[in-house]
């Protein structure tokens, strides 16, 4: 009855390949299986949990430290540059205030790269501890990057002009400097590219990598200097006292008063020549205010100079005083041709034709 059951159902009970129902000793074998393989593998699951755990562990301790130590470096260089303010040095120098800023963003960028280096080094630990061959993927890396530095190098050398030009606070926005190829007001400063606003509003975009020196007018102070040029004769006492009566006038009218970060001095005769001789005169003024600053003292000077009676020459040379005329100047000499009796009047008069050829 049982066989008719089975045959009924579609059942072989001596087929083979019918799965059979797991028993008892079949989950309890595997379960000894099992067992025993955790108690082979658990000592290395352990030495790796470990050992993760230790190189996260000393990342983030030198990843805390390392920040913390740029955080006090920069807190230091502001310190520094708080003790300058006020002084007349710190007044000379690059703007404070600028100066604390460049520095906090200076150490953002270094806390982030430290962060960068600190914890990818961490992860390729790890992946380490797993028995992960990095030899291709960091050979595949390296290859990379050197094809891309090769093919892009110059962009290369404009980033690294850009971050040191960053680093040593060379120029900022609102200066104006000096870079050889273009020269104006900087209005944006990148990684890549400066841009400059030129004297007759043109924009240039000067690559950090061709910039090969840099000239900053607007750190420290500006030199106004202006030559005056008069006449050989005049007296060099009266000269220098007008001079120096204009540049301290000057200096208490406003806003030449905040201008000026200097006394107009009158250094002395820059020249003297046979029809001239110059005198300089000098003066540190603001950044970026000396064209102006020259300007008003030559305009002074002049108003100055005709009020005292002192001749201002140059360009032409000095001229000759005029003498009396002479009455004969303009009489020629008298002509052999105005006498009739004279060799050169007969040698030069018409001959009579003989009378018989006259008729």
């Amino acid at each position: 009855m049982f066989l008719s059951v089975l045959s009924a159902a579609g059942t072989d009970p001596d087929d083979k390949s019918t799965p059979k129902p797991p028993t008892l000793e079949d989950a309890q074998e595997h379960a000894t299986n099992a067992a025993s393989w955790v108690e082979q593998n658990w000592s290395a699951w352990l030495g790796i949990g470990l050992r993760i755990l230790l190189i996260v562990a000393v990342a983030v301790v030198l990843r805390v430290v390392i920040r913390r130590s740029i955080t006090k470096l920069i807190e230091r260089m502001n310190r520094t540059a708080q003790s300058m303010n006020g002084s007349a040095l710190g007044g000379l120098l690059v703007n404070v205030e600028r100066r604390r800023q460049r520095s906090q963003a200076i150490g953002s960028v270094l806390r982030s790269v430290a962060s960068f280096l600190i914890l990818g080094t961490a992860a390729l630990m790890i992946l380490g501890t797993f028995e992960i061959n990095l030899a291709p993927l960091l050979a595949s890396a390296g290859v990379a990057g050197v094809a891309i530095g090769f093919g892009a190098r110059n962009l290369v050398t404009d980033f690294l002009s850009g971050v040191f030009m960053i680093l040593e606070d060379q120029y900022g926005v609102g200066d104006s400097i000096d870079a050889g190829v273009a020269s104006g007001e900087v209005i944006e400063v990148g990684l890549r590219v400066t841009k400059l606003r030129g004297d007759s509003g043109e924009i240039w975009y000067v690559r950090n990598g061709e910039v090969k020196r840099i000239g900053n007018l607007s750190q420290g102070w500006s030199t106004a200097g202006v030559d005056v040029t008069v006449r050989p004769d005049e007296d060099l006492e009266k000269v220098q006292a007008t001079l120096t009566e204009v540049g301290d006038a000057m200096a208490k009218d406003e806003p030449w008063n905040e201008r000026l970060w200097g006394p107009i001095e009158v250094l002395g005769l820059d020249s003297v020549l046979l029809d001239s001789m110059v005198v300089r005169v000098s003066a540190k003024t603001m950044p970026g205010n000396a064209l102006g600053v020259e300007r008003e003292l030559r305009w002074r000077i002049k108003r100055a100079f005709d009020a005292a009676g002192i001749r201002i020459v140059g360009g032409i040379p000095l001229q000759a005083e005029e003498t009396a005329a002479d009455p004969s100047a303009g009489i020629s000499a008298p002509s052999a041709y105005a006498s009739s009796t004279s060799p050169q009047s007969l040698a030069a008069s018409p001959i009579t034709p003989p009378p018989n050829l006259a008729k």
